[in-house]
């Protein structure tokens, strides 16, 4: 008896990776706009962005020792290297957010929207994960203005107008490698792009005082480097613990901001400006983090996380006017330290039943950041930040491994006599889960 064989080897389609690279491009173009309006934006880089996806965000952020072949965790990229050989993931996530801002008895509500982050991961080689995508590192936007009273006899008012666009994107490039059984290391490179531009505008109700207005610029082309571990112990075949632990370089980032500095005669329009640089004067923390996750029986997931960014070693460009000489230059003590602790875990009864709500996937967390920007001489705001949300499964007849991954969260900025900030955030995030490197057997 003759059998003919045939195999059929299906490597990558290249209509699902143009797919993904078409979305990739779009994802870029959406992460030029503002994610914010906070007024806290306007200082330093403006407001950090969580890098994390949509399952990170439903457990507070938590993610140093997450690991699952089936999410592509970028904040720790020692975690790639557990996806397998027949898996190519494809995650975008996007979010939508209302804050009420309060300051002295005055509450005002502003909403946005944006696209968080899109990022992919397959498996390169045996123990060899590769992971890229784009994220964003921080968001100015912002556009508020107050008004004041001179208190001469002519009731003159003057009014600041202060506003601000832009933000730092990143796309990276991310390797995990298992050394052996238990033991893995990862590291990300990423590509820094972008700018803000920022103004204070300074008008008078009397023509005949001069304004004075101050315009501040800067454009971002630089690197990120980040670096990750993570030691598995077992405690049985379906139970263990991961430590994790991540390493961010600090460095400067070769770029130049611009302050221009514009008095203008309102009777004459007539305007005399004058320019401001600072060489290299932006620079990139320090960052360590550590955290630890507990998989019980392949159900349960508890996890808790600490970073700490060292602002404090990292100044800022200000201007400034001492004895009426005015200059712009590196301030030190600009920033404090940034201390951030997440706890945050996951429930699902049984990933590989057929039942729907059995392959529900339940997230909730909370995590608490210290105050690490100086506002005129004393602390900014402190962060406190509460989430749950689920993940839902996405059957087809061809894949039931993608996941919804939406989340609530509520966020509370505040320091004391500043501006107070409430924010409710959905964010929805979709794990496309695809068996691209499946070989078939045809007898």
């Amino acid at each position: 008896m003759t059998e003919d064989r045939a195999v059929i080897t299906i490597a990558i389609d290249m209509k699902k990776l143009l797919t993904t690279a078409s979305l990739m491009v779009f994802v870029i173009g959406a992460a030029a706009q503002s994610g914010t309006s906070s007024p806290y934006s306007q200082y330093g880089l403006g407001s950090l962005a969580e890098q994390t996806n949509g399952f990170n965000k439903g457990m507070g952020g938590v993610g140093y020792g997450y690991r699952d072949g089936k999410q592509v965790n970028i904040l720790n990229p020692a975690s790639y290297s557990s996806i397998d050989s027949l898996t190519f993931i494809f995650d975008v996530g996007m979010s939508g957010q209302l804050t009420n801002f309060s300051e002295n008895g005055k509450r005002l509500n502003a909403k946005t929207a944006n696209f968080d982050y899109a990022v992919a991961a397959f498996r390169a080689f045996k123990h060899v994960g590769v992971s890229f995508g784009l994220v964003p590192f921080s968001n100015v936007g912002y556009n508020y203005s107050f008004k004041h009273d001179i208190g001469d006899a002519a009731s003159t008012t003057y009014t600041n107008t202060y506003n601000g666009s832009g933000g730092i994107r990143q796309a990276y490039l991310g390797v995990g490698w298992q050394l052996f059984k238990g033991f893995s290391l990862g590291v990300n490179g990423a590509y820094l792009w972008g700018e803000y531009d920022k103004s204070i505008v300074n008008s008078y109700s009397d023509t005949h005082v001069n304004t004075l207005s101050k315009y501040y610029s800067v454009s971002i082309t630089n690197y990120k480097l980040d670096a990750g571990a993570q030691i598995s112990v077992p405690f049985s075949k379906t139970s263990n613990m991961t430590i994790g632990f991540t390493y961010g370089l600090g460095h400067k980032l070769s770029a130049n901001p611009e302050c221009k500095v514009i008095s203008r005669n309102s009777q004459t329009s007539v305007s005399d400006t004058t320019s401001y640089e600072v060489k290299n004067g932006l620079e990139l923390p320090t960052s360590m983090g550590g955290g630890l996750m507990f998989n019980f029986n392949n159900k349960l997931k508890i996890g808790a996380d600490y970073q700490l960014q060292q602002w404090s070693k990292v100044g800022f460009p200000e201007y400034s006017v001492v004895n009426d000489k005015p200059s712009y230059t590196v301030k030190e003590h600009y920033f404090k330290d940034r201390h951030r602790v997440s706890l945050g875990g996951e429930y699902c009864k049984n990933q590989m039943s057929r039942r729907f709500f059995d392959r529900l996937r339940f997230r909730a967390g909370a995590s608490y950041t210290t105050p690490y920007l100086n506002i005129n001489g004393q602390d900014g705001p402190k962060e406190i930040s509460v989430t749950a949300g689920f993940g839902i499964p996405l059957v087809n007849v061809w894949n039931n491994r993608s996941v919804l991954n939406i989340s609530g969260q509520w966020v509370r900025m505040d320091a004391s006599n500043l501006l107070k900030e409430n924010t409710f955030r959905i964010n929805v995030g979709i794990t496309f889960n695809e068996r691209w490197f499946m070989k078939w057997k045809v007898e």
